[in-house]
C-alpha cells in the first residue's frame, strides 16, 4: 500500500510540473502584440533586411488586410523571412485578434512599406 501512495504522489507531481510548463510556454495575445509592436509600433523605424526601408505602421489598417497579409506570410505567398517566421505560430484566431486590434487604432498610421530615400 505505501508503494501505491508513493506512485500516486509521483504521478501528481509529474502532472503539476507538466501543467506548470504548459502555463510558462503559453503565449498570450499581449505577447504577440508586443512582438508586432517591436517593429511596427516604433515611429520612423527602418529595417536593413533585405534592403533598408521604413517599416509600415499597422494601426488603422483594415482587419481583413492584416489577416490576409499574415496568412500570406505564413503560407509563403509573401516572401519575407522575418514575417514568415513570425506568422508561422499564429492561429487563424490569433490573426483575427491581431487584425481587430490594429484596425481599432492599436498603433500609428504610416504611408506604408516605402523604401527609404537614398537607401537609408
Amino acid at each position: 500500500m505505501p508503494a501505491l501512495r508513493f506512485l500516486a504522489a509521483v504521478a501528481l507531481a509529474g502532472a503539476a510540473i507538466t501543467a506548470s510548463a504548459a502555463e510558462n510556454t503559453h503565449v498570450t495575445l499581449q505577447n504577440k502584440l508586443a512582438q508586432c509592436q517591436g517593429c511596427h509600433g516604433i515611429e520612423g523605424w527602418k529595417t536593413g533586411y533585405p534592403e533598408v526601408y521604413h517599416v509600415p505602421k499597422l494601426g488603422g489598417q483594415k482587419a481583413a488586410y492584416i489577416v490576409n497579409a499574415l496568412k500570406e506570410y505564413k503560407s509563403g505567398a509573401r516572401d519575407f523571412g522575418t514575417m514568415h517566421a513570425m506568422a508561422m505560430d499564429l492561429s487563424d484566431e490569433d490573426m483575427e485578434q491581431l487584425g481587430e486590434h490594429f484596425a481599432g487604432g492599436g498603433g500609428t498610421k504610416s504611408a506604408g512599406n516605402q523604401p527609404a530615400a537614398g537607401g537609408k
